[in-house]
C-alpha cells in the first residue's frame, strides 16, 4: 500500500467513530431506552440532538482553520480525548432537560473534530486525479461505522444498559480515532510541490475563504446539502422506532440500520468512482433521487423486506452526500483554503443532521405519526436536486496527466 493510501486507511479508522455513526445512527438505537429510563419524550431527545449538531456546526469553521494552520494530525491528537470524555458524560444524564441540552451541546461542539472536515482536507491534498475515489474510500469509514456502531451499541444496551454502552463507545473513540492519529502525515510544502495540482512553489490553487463566500455556487451547494442531509438523516435517526412501532422486532430494526450503513460504504466508493469519470451534477442528482424512493418504501411499505429495502436506499444517499461535498469544495473552490471553506459549508450540513431528526420527532410527538415529516423530507430532496443542476463546469478540474510517482512523502 502506497503512503498516500495509508493516509486514506487512517481516515477510515477515525471516521468509524465519527459524529455520524455515533450521534445519528447509534442515536436511533439509544432513543427508546433513554426515553424510557429518563422519562423524556422522543421530541425532547431529538431536540437535544439538534442542539448538539448545531453546536458542532458552529465549531466546523474553527476546526477547518486549525487544520489549514496546524494540520490534521495535531488537531486530532489534541481534541479527540475530550470527545471521549463527552461520551462518558452521556452516561451520567438525568431527567433534567437543562442537563440534557447542555451535555449534548458541549459534546456536539467537541465531536466535530472526528468528522469529515480534517480527514477530507488530509486526503484532498494528497490526491488530485484520483481524488474522488480516495475521498470515497476515506468517507466509507462513516458507512462502516454506521453498519457497526448501532449493532454493537444495541448488543451493549441489551447486555449492560445504555449508560455502559456510551462508556464503551468512549473507549472505542480512543482506540480508533486517537491512537491512529499518531501515524497521520500531513502534506508538507515539499510534498505539495510534487502533487499535480500544486504550483512550483508548493502553494495550492483555489479561492480564499472570503472569496468563496462571495460565490453563488457556495450558497447553492450549502443549501443543497443542508436540505439533503436533513431529509435523509431525519429518516435514518428514527428508523428503529419507526419500524418497531409497526411491530418489527428491535433486532430486525437494528439490522435495517446496519444494512443502511453497509450501503453507505458502497455509496461512498461508488460515488467517488463516478465523480472521477462523470459530471458531478449528474452524479449528485442521481444519488439524491434514490432516497426519495427509499423514504416511500420505508414509511409505507408492507411487511419487513420492503422497509429494509427503503433503509438501504437511504443509506446509498448518505454514502454519497459527504463524499460529494468534499469533492465539490475542491473542484469549485480549489484547495488553498480547503479546511476553512469546507468547514463553513459543513456548518449548515451539521445543523441539518439535527434538524431532520428534530422534525421527525416533533411530527411523531405532536401529530402521532411520522407521515407528515416524511412528506417534508421528500420536498427537501426534490429541492436539493434542483439546486445541483445549474452549477456548471469545475473551475479547478483535475489535470489530464496521471499521478505517477508524485506523492512520496518528503524526508522528515
Amino acid at each position: 500500500m502506497s503512503f498516500r493510501w495509508r493516509m486514506v486507511a487512517l481516515a477510515v479508522f477515525g471516521l468509524i467513530v465519527g459524529p455520524g455513526p455515533i450521534n445519528i445512527f447509534a442515536f436511533s438505537v439509544f432513543l427508546k431506552p433513554m426515553a424510557s429510563d429518563l422519562g423524556l419524550t422522543r421530541e425532547t431527545l431529538s431536540l437535544a440532538l439538534v442542539v448538539g449538531t448545531s453546536a458542532g456546526a458552529l465549531a466546523n469553521p474553527l476546526i477547518g482553520a486549525c487544520v489549514d494552520r496546524f494540520g490534521t494530525r495535531p488537531t486530532l491528537l489534541g481534541i479527540v480525548p475530550f470527545y471521549a470524555l463527552g461520551l462518558v458524560a452521556y452516561s451520567y444524564l438525568t431527567s433534567s432537560p437543562a442537563q440534557l441540552f447542555v451535555t449534548f451541546g458541549l459534546v456536539g461542539l467537541i465531536s466535530t473534530i472526528t468528522g469529515p472536515t480534517g480527514y477530507a482536507a488530509l486526503v484532498a491534498r494528497w490526491f488530485d486525479n484520483q481524488r474522488g475515489l480516495a475521498l470515497g474510500v476515506a468517507m466509507a469509514g462513516v458507512g462502516l461505522g454506521a453498519a457497526l456502531v448501532p449493532a454493537i451499541s444495541a448488543a451493549l444496551i441489551g447486555a449492560f444498559g445504555w449508560r455502559v454502552a456510551y462508556r464503551c463507545l468512549a473507549v472505542a473513540m480512543m482506540v480508533l480515532a486517537w491512537l491512529p492519529a499518531f501515524f497521520i502525515r500531513d502534506a508538507a510544502p515539499a510534498d505539495l510541490a510534487r502533487l499535480s495540482d500544486a504550483r512550483p512553489d508548493g502553494t495550492l490553487p483555489g479561492l480564499g475563504m472570503l472569496e468563496a463566500l462571495r460565490r453563488w455556487r457556495f450558497w447553492a451547494l450549502t443549501m443543497a446539502f443542508f436540505l439533503g442531509v436533513a431529509g435523509i438523516n431525519g429518516v435514518v435517526a428514527h428508523t428503529v422506532p419507526m419500524l418497531t412501532d409497526r411491530g418489527v422486532s428491535v433486532a430486525l430494526a437494528t439490522t435495517a440500520v446496519s444494512i443502511s450503513g453497509i450501503c453507505i460504504i458502497f455509496g461512498r466508493i461508488l460515488s467517488g468512482w463516478c465523480l472521477d469519470r462523470f459530471s458531478g451534477r449528474v452524479v449528485a442528482v442521481s444519488f439524491f433521487v434514490i432516497p426519495m424512493l427509499g423514504i416511500i418504501l420505508l414509511g409505507e411499505g408492507p411487511g419487513t423486506a420492503v422497509p429494509m429495502a427503503g433503509a438501504a436506499l437511504c443509506g446509498l444517499a448518505v454514502g454519497a452526500e459527504i463524499d460529494l461535498m468534499a469533492f465539490f469544495v475542491s473542484r469549485y473552490f480549489g484547495v488553498r483554503a480547503y479546511g476553512r471553506v469546507y468547514g463553513m459549508m459543513f456548518v449548515l450540513f451539521a445543523v441539518g443532521n439535527g434538524v431532520g431528526p428534530g422534525i421527525a420527532g416533533a411530527s411523531f410527538t405532536r401529530l402521532g405519526s411520522y407521515g407528515p415529516a416524511l412528506l417534508v423530507f421528500e420536498v427537501f430532496l426534490l429541492v436539493t436536486c434542483l439546486l445541483f443542476l445549474p452549477l456548471g463546469p469545475y473551475p479547478y478540474p483535475a489535470p489530464k496527466r496521471l499521478e505517477q510517482g508524485r506523492a512520496a512523502p518528503a524526508a522528515a
